[in-house]
């Protein structure tokens, strides 16, 4: 799926295997096999060109991504509980864009009506909170 995902366009096998074989050695056969496992589990749809086939994923590496952390959160027991863990094995990264993720589905006007003084929530103040 990497490499479908890669070129964001429909893809062949042989294009497929073209930039495997750049990393190791692998069958034409094995690429073939693995595309339409994808095929048939829904992960990509295919269409046919001359004698081949053209690949294209189905969904968006993000939108994969996505559906893995709802399948684990949706099985745990304690759904609070397990965002926290969650959270808590974020870096400082993954937290800044976890933040602005859910600004981004809050929306403008939800940010700004909790935070009217537009000050950074968390952040120590410089008055001593005063």
């Amino acid at each position: 799926m990497t490499r479908v995902w890669k070129w964001n366009r429909p893809v062949t096998v042989r294009e497929v295997l073209e930039d495997l074989q750049q990393e190791r050695s692998i069958a034409y056969t094995t690429v073939m096999t693995v595309l339409d496992n994808l095929h048939q589990k829904g992960w990509v749809r295919r269409e046919a060109e001359g004698r081949a086939y053209r690949y294209e994923a189905v969904s968006t590496r993000a939108a994969y991504a996505a559906a893995l952390m709802n399948d684990a959160w949706s099985q745990s027991d304690n759904p609070a509980a397990a965002l926290v863990a969650f959270f808590g094995m974020m870096s400082e990264e993954q937290g800044h864009a976890l933040r602005d993720a859910v600004r981004m589905v809050q929306g403008p006007e939800t940010s700004e009506a909790e935070n009217p003084a537009g000050e950074n929530p968390g952040s120590e103040r410089d008055d001593g909170g005063r």
